[in-house]
C-alpha cells in the first residue's frame, strides 16, 4: 500500500519577511502519516511548514515544501504511483502576485495587494486519479458546512470528505484534539466525536482502509 499525504499550511511570499498564511499546524496529517505508517503503508508525506518534527519511522519519506506550488508539484510526482491519496493540508487559495525582493516599508495609510489564484491541488489532480484509486479529502469550514462538503467531493473527485467546523469547540487549527464527520458518494454521512487527533487518526486511516478495500479489492 502506497499513501500519498498532504498536511501543514502552505506560505505565500510576499516579501523577504512576510507571507501570507493560515493557522494549520499539521498535526491532524503527521497523526494520519503515522497511522498509515503503522499499517505497514508506504507514506509520502509532503508537509508545509510546521514547527513539528519530520516522522522518524522509515515508512513515511517527508517532503518539505512552502508554497502551494511547490507542494503541487511535489504531490504530482507522488500520485501516479500511491493507491490512497489524502489531501490533508491547508492549502493557500490565493498568492501575492508579484514578491517584492526587498522588505516592504511603511508608507501612507493603507496598502493595496494583488492576489492571484493557486493551483486547486486536490481538484487538478483528481482530474487524473484512475479507476483503481482512491481519494480523500479534508474541508474546514464555517458555514454551510455539509453543502460545502458535498460540493468538493463532487468537484474534486474524491471518494470521502472529512469535514471539520471551526464552529465545534477543541476542533480545527491549534488543538490536539479534533471531531470531524465524514461524507462518501452514496450520501453517507459518519459523525466522530471530540478525540484525540492521534486516535481518530487511525479511526480516519481504519475507515479509509476498509473503504478502499471493499471498492477496489
Amino acid at each position: 500500500m502506497r499513501v500519498l499525504l498532504t498536511a501543514g499550511p502552505t506560505y505565500e511570499p510576499l516579501d523577504p519577511v512576510r507571507f501570507l498564511g493560515n493557522r494549520s499546524t499539521g498535526k491532524m496529517g503527521y497523526a494520519l502519516a503515522e497511522a498509515f505508517a503503522a499499517t505497514g503503508a508506504a507514506v509520502t508525506l509532503v508537509s508545509g511548514p510546521t514547527a513539528l518534527p519530520s516522522p522518524s519511522n522509515p515508512l513515511i519519506t517527508t517532503v518539505h515544501v512552502e508554497t502551494a506550488q511547490q507542494m503541487y508539484e511535489a504531490a504530482a510526482l507522488a500520485t501516479p504511483l500511491a493507491d490512497v491519496w489524502v489531501f490533508a493540508a491547508a492549502v493557500a487559495d490565493y498568492r501575492p502576485a508579484t514578491v517584492a525582493a526587498e522588505k516592504i516599508k511603511k508608507a501612507g495609510e493603507t496598502l493595496t495587494l494583488e492576489l492571484v489564484k493557486n493551483v486547486d491541488i486536490a481538484a487538478t489532480l483528481g482530474q487524473s486519479k484512475r479507476a483503481e484509486q482512491f481519494a480523500v479529502g479534508f474541508a474546514l469550514e464555517t458555514t454551510n458546512e455539509l453543502a460545502h462538503a458535498q460540493d468538493k467531493l463532487r468537484r474534486k473527485n474524491f471518494d470521502l470528505v472529512v469535514l471539520n467546523s471551526l464552529r465545534d469547540a477543541g476542533a480545527g487549527f491549534g488543538h490536539d484534539t479534533n471531531k470531524v464527520t465524514v461524507l462518501d458518494r452514496a450520501g453517507e454521512v459518519l459523525n466522530f466525536e471530540l478525540q484525540a487527533k492521534t486516535e481518530l487518526a487511525r479511526t480516519l486511516v481504519s475507515l479509509i482502509l476498509t473503504r478502499f478495500s471493499a471498492v477496489y479489492a
